[in-house]
This record gives structure tokens, sequence and C-alpha cells, in this order.
């Protein structure tokens, strides 16, 4: 866990989560041996997108499931451990057998309309913003001159 805590405004328990995944994930690997995958983290305008690396994998190996706002991606993958005599490997990193990550979601994304996309080693979920989170245009406000008449204060146009 991070002894700098990072906020984001309007999102704090969705981003901070994030982070805390980060360090979680390196904590996963040394005690456990587990590989976690890296993973990037993205906010646009009208949805949050999440990548992970994960190579090697088909789309049937992904397990991605929500419960009560934490959106939990998992793969749980066979690999053969045996190694033939002649493959003399001096360092071999190639085996995510298994990981699982996940994320509390704010209650500002439409949980029902999370998609997935598995293309060239990178996983892709776009999880979409509801109406009142996505940022407005920006909006001119005109300034007028004060005026005072009989005591009281008036704008102008």
């Amino acid at each position: 866990m991070s002894l700098l805590r990072r906020t984001a405004g309007l999102y704090p328990s969705f981003m901070e989560n994030f982070f805390d995944d980060e360090w979680y994930g390196q904590k996963n690997m040394i005690d456990t041996g587990t590989k976690v995958p890296a993973i990037n983290i993205r906010e646009l305008d009208d949805n949050f997108e999440i990548q992970v690396a994960a190579p090697g994998m088909n789309e049937d190996d992904f397990d991605i499931s929500i419960e009560n706002s934490t959106l939990t991606i998992a793969v749980e993958k066979r690999t053969s451990s045996e190694t033939k005599e002649e493959d003399k490997y001096t360092r071999r990193e190639f085996n995510y057998t298994s990981f699982s990550r996940s994320f509390t979601l704010p209650d500002t994304v439409l949980e029902d309309e999370i998609t997935a996309e598995y293309d060239q080693g990178v996983l892709t979920l776009a999880i979409p913003k509801k109406e009142e989170a996505k940022p407005k245009p920006p909006k001119n406000i005109k300034v007028t001159k004060k005026r005072q008449l009989a005591g009281k204060e008036f704008s102008t146009n």
C-alpha cells in the first residue's frame, strides 16, 4: 500500500482503488508467486477504459463479473508445467496461469453497458458513464456593469 494517498475529485473510490490495486498486484506476485498482468486505466469524456496486458489468452479464458459494484477480471488457465528434455530454459516467465483483479465501480457508471474486447494480447473494457457524470461543455458568463438607482443596485445588460 502506498504511503501517499492519491485522490481523484469526483471519483475517489474508483481511482483510489485502481492505485491500491497497483500495489496489491506487486504484493500478490511476491507473496504467492502468482503473476498479475499490467493494467492501464484511462478516463475519457464518455467512459472509463481498462486495458489488461494478457498475451496468450483466448476470449473464453476470461471471467468478468460485477457483484455489489465490484468489477472482477479473472483468468484460470491451465498450462503444462512439463518441460521436455530438449527445452533448456534459463528463465521461464510466460506462464500466467491465473489471476484476478477487482475494482470498485462508482455509482456514476452504467454497469449494465460495460463491454470487453480482446485483441492482440490486450483485454479492453469500456465502462460508460451516466449522463450526469459526463463533462459539460464550457459555458460563458456575461459580465455586466453594476449601476445604482434610488439606493438599490441593478445590473445592466
